[in-house]
């Protein structure tokens, strides 16, 4: 008996380590985020469009780029193209509404149709009180295994790196573009990385946030500016209330065939079912706490 408890000792021991060694490879490896318009594969910065941004712009975002990626030119490069093309997509608008996913963090809004409900809604209370806007999806990891790893590291981390690197291309935009307002939207996990950019551009009073679903674990850092949704007032969110047992007896009905009507069911990493961790706007709780939050904040009025 006291052999195979050193044996499974042993190998739990071995499993760690092997985790750790994982982890330290794939914390380093941090790519260049990826912003991109809604319904467009991304922004990209045509040659013939250089000469619409002004040199000293041009030039804050090739020194930006290096703080945060000099050891890399491909990086800086991207980097600037990155955000030279949003500087011109956003330079004549009057808000940018951005998406982080929840998962892994590279899901597209197109690819989320709850939130897509949400975009098209608060667009919409945006053209009536007559401003326009500019939607973007923000991909913070890459689709692949070591990408999957760098965004636990980054968890772990309080997203560190990647918020840093979100927070400079918009508060680079707010530098820029003075009457530009931004809400930084973020669903489930995506929630953690939009609190930590707020709590990093705390004193700019250009970006607003608005947040459904928070993981259980994650008390927000930044209150101000911010909606916080951890409930669609259908049913309360499992996920967000660490609510196991309805997580847990929700997918075992569901697997049986049992399950309660799927629009009152999220799901975590796009498999496993949290009941109440969808967020839809033709949900009453949902259109009149963001429609309040923008009336709020921005005086609309339509």
């Amino acid at each position: 008996m006291l052999g195979k408890i050193c044996r499974l000792g042993i190998l739990v021991l071995l499993a760690v380590l092997l985790s750790l060694g994982v982890l330290l490879v794939a914390l380093p490896y941090s790519g260049v985020g990826l912003v991109s318009e809604v319904g467009v594969e991304a922004i990209a910065l045509p040659a013939y469009e250089l000469s619409a941004i002004p040199e000293p712009i041009a030039e804050k975002a090739t020194e930006l780029a290096a703080e945060l990626f000099g050891d890399s030119q491909e990086k800086v490069n991207d980097f600037v193209n990155q955000l030279l093309a949003t500087y011109l997509e956003a330079k004549d608008k009057d808000f940018i509404v951005l998406f982080n996913s929840g998962g892994w963090g590279w899901n597209l809004l197109e690819e989320t149709p709850g939130w897509r409900s949400i975009f098209i809604g608060i667009d919409s209370r945006l053209v009536s009180a007559g401003y326009t806007s500019l939607s973007l999806n923000y991909q913070r990891t890459d689709k692949s295994w070591l990408g999957c790893f760098n965004e636990l590291g980054e968890i772990v981390a309080g997203y560190r790196s990647k918020a840093r690197d979100l927070a400079c291309r918009l508060e680079f935009l707010t530098d820029h573009i003075p009457d530009l307002k931004i809400i930084v939207a973020g669903e489930s996990t995506g929630t953690i990385i939009s609190d930590t950019v707020m709590a990093i551009l705390e004193d700019n009073p250009q970006v607003y946030s608005i947040q459904t679903g928070r993981p259980f674990w994650h008390n927000n850092i930044m209150l101000d500016r911010t909606l916080v949704m951890t409930d669609n007032g259908i049913r309360p969110d499992s996920f967000s209330q660490g609510d196991f047992h309805t997580i847990i007896f929700g997918n075992l009905r569901a697997l049986f065939g049992s399950s309660e009507p799927i629009e009152d069911y999220g799901t975590i990493l796009h498999y496993v079912g949290a009941p109440g961790h969808d967020y839809w706007w033709q949900y009453p709780n949902v259109y009149s706490e963001i429609t309040n939050f923008l009336e709020g904040n921005f005086n609309l009025k339509w």
